[in-house]
């Protein structure tokens, strides 16, 4: 990982925070963004005090074309070019009923899957003056056909469905280009805080729920193959 150029949405908290540190511990240069900049610079200010000062902050609406432009124009100032841009900004809405949940909420909830299609599209200059660029996608078992052991809102699933058809074509047509495109499908999973004595301990039986930390491995294994090793999609399978 190390000098690796890696662009990171949704790294204010939960499992963006989560790979913000681990690539940074791992000697990437990362950038990262959140929708609010205070946010992101409390992670920038975490991995500063780990060591490192090759992290930089931003604030990104990834649903706001405006704010994604600028922040792409923030890290071509500083970088010229991306190896990784990880999509991990998405809103969560928890409900299993349709008609509970506010027209305003369900639409920024679908949006986040137009924001995945923005941040690559304002992301692929840079990509491709990269000598290994990787587009790596957290998406959801919720796009899985027929999967139903999410609680997310049925907008919840639509925009990981978006986002999954959208990773699938985009894959196939930047392939020529040697841009690899990578889907990951997790079910729910344990995000313990990476800065905790309980990470390092974290118990990762078969019977144990999904971990961070398994999920993170799971993405360095697929950026560090080689380059003729194209994972477009890596599903897991349910805890029961």
């Amino acid at each position: 990982m190390e000098n690796l150029r890696v662009v990171i949405t949704g790294a204010a908290r939960d499992f963006g925070r989560t790979l913000a540190i681990v690539f940074a511990r791992q000697g990437a240069e990362v950038f990262l963004s959140a929708r609010s900049l205070e946010g992101a610079r409390r992670t920038e200010q975490e991995i500063r005090d780990l060591g490192s000062d090759r992290v930089h902050a931003f604030a990104c609406d990834i649903t706001d074309p405006e704010s994604v432009r600028a922040f792409a124009d923030g890290v071509r100032e500083k970088a010229g070019a991306v190896d990784v841009l990880l999509n991990n900004g998405a809103n969560w809405l928890e409900s299993e009923d349709l008609t509970t949940a506010d027209d305003a909420d369900i639409l920024a909830t679908t949006a986040s899957a137009g924001g995945t299609v923005l941040m690559v599209k304002h992301f692929l200059p840079l990509l491709r003056a990269s000598q290994r660029p990787d587009i790596v996608t957290l998406v959801s078992a919720a796009a899985t056909p027929n999967y139903t052991g999410c609680a997310g809102h049925e907008a919840f699933y639509a925009a990981k469905g978006g986002q999954a058809a959208f990773t699938g074509i985009l894959s196939k047509r930047l392939r020529v280009e040697g841009i690899r495109v990578i889907s990951l499908f997790p079910p729910d999973f344990d995000n313990i805080d990476p800065l905790s004595p309980a990470w390092e301990g974290a118990s990762r039986t078969p019977k144990d729920t999904l971990t961070a930390q398994s999920l993170a491995e799971c993405v360095t294994f697929a950026v560090n193959q080689p380059r003729d090793c194209f994972l477009s999609q890596l599903h897991f399978e349910p805890g029961h």
